[in-house]
């Protein structure tokens, strides 16, 4: 298998990268001052955003000169939690077995962020006329959490012309993708025995036919999807993936709660269903309350993320068809990434990066090597494109 000069510089960064247990919603202050460490002498600056406990940040580094334009490398700094015991190899070191890297998060998305990172001080040492911009997250993979403190934290910096969002897709470019709206809800009724029940107000019966309603209006999205669909499946789809409460079979449950999700393909869909959904929560809440005036139906917002809108003329496509060449199909996929948030806040974006999504999440994730070299490989012609203003 050809290779590529920066390859083993990418393989070790790779095998740091995976050795900090950065899973979603726990501390990422060690990885970050890792890569910060990284970038002294190469980036010409480096802003840092942080949640409210200040034990997860952001990351945005520029290489070149503190100007407007240029183009954006976005990865996340997390990873999904792991269970050791489903791996065939420890999850957090990142292991080669012929020519495939083994660890979490190795597609998902540390295998490009060792490619950007190898990459950057040959970008440095170049005259460079427009910059290249390193932005790392916290929490993407669960709620998106740190992408808008990071735009937020971008007011008066230097704005991308466009952005590359390195999520594994398989070396192939994704042009649009669905939203991710996520939510909790919690049912509260009133406990009591389960052989006089009407004398009490089940918190799980209620929740299975709020779930009910949710999961009903499947043929009306449907039938509200666009003809142009672009998408498989092509209409919105909603999801319960956890659901919880009680404490016995013998006990009414006097509380229920469950969190779910829909991915819009419009935004207008996200409306339909929470219109829905009200009417049928008003009709639950006014048979709860017969019984128990303080039963309540209360909905937690985790996040509300906007899909990635199909734009054929965005200069991040227009990007990649120069880095590519030719004329490269440009694919749309179901699932979500920060690429909406950023092209919401004006920096046109665009999905592509090394590894399979297929194996992103999953035991025993990894990333094959020759995905690695050719995302170095199409990542160092980005001078070209930054050479003149």
């Amino acid at each position: 298998m050809s290779g590529h000069p920066l390859l083993d510089d990418a393989l070790g960064i790779l095998d740091d990268l995976v050795a900090f247990p950065s899973v979603a919603l726990t501390p990422n202050v060690d990885l970050i001052a890792w890569v910060v460490d990284r970038l002294d002498g190469v980036a010409s600056d480096i802003r840092l955003s942080h949640d409210a406990t200040g034990t997860r940040a952001n990351l945005f580094a520029t290489i070149g000169p503190v100007v407007d334009g240029g183009i954006m490398l976005a990865g996340h700094s997390d990873v999904v939690p792991v269970d050791p015991d489903d791996w065939t190899s420890p999850p957090f070191v990142a292991t080669r077995r012929e020519d495939r890297i083994y660890g979490r998060g190795t597609a998902d998305m540390k295998g490009f962020v060792a490619c950007v990172l190898a990459l950057a001080p040959r970008w440095a040492a170049l005259d460079l006329a427009l910059p290249v911009h390193l932005a790392l997250t916290y929490d993407e993979e669960d709620g998106f959490h740190g992408a808008p403190v990071l735009i937020d934290s971008l007011a008066g910096a230097p704005r991308p012309a466009a952005a590359i969002v390195g999520e594994p897709t398989g070396l192939q470019v994704i042009g649009a993708h669905k939203g991710c709206y996520e939510y909790t809800t919690t049912v509260t009724g009133m406990d009591g025995h389960s052989s006089h029940p009407a004398e009490a107000v089940s918190a799980v019966h209620h929740a299975t036919r709020w779930i009910g309603g949710l999961l009903g209006l499947a043929e009306d999205l449907a039938d509200r999807a666009p003809t142009d669909s672009r998408f498989e499946p092509v209409h919105t789809t909603t999801n319960v993936g956890v659901v919880a409460g009680g404490l016995a079979r013998c006990t009414v449950a006097g509380e229920c709660s469950f969190e779910w999700e829909m991915r819009p393909v419009q935004r207008s869909d996200a409306g339909f269903v929470r219109g829905r959904m009200a009417e049928v929560e008003a009709e639950l809440l006014a048979e709860m309350r017969t019984v128990h005036p303080e039963a309540s139906i209360e909905t937690e917002v985790v996040c509300e993320i906007d899909g990635l809108e199909w734009d054929d003329t965005s200069p991040a496509v227009d990007l990649m068809r120069s880095l590519l060449g030719g004329d490269p199909p440009v694919g749309v996929v179901a699932y979500g990434t920060e690429a909406g948030l950023y092209q919401a806040a004006g920096i046109p974006s665009v999905v592509w990066g090394p590894g399979d999504i297929g194996v992103a999440h999953r035991p025993d994730e990894f990333v094959e090597v020759v995905d690695l070299v050719a995302c170095l490989e199409v990542l160092e012609r980005l001078p070209e494109r930054l050479v003149a203003g």
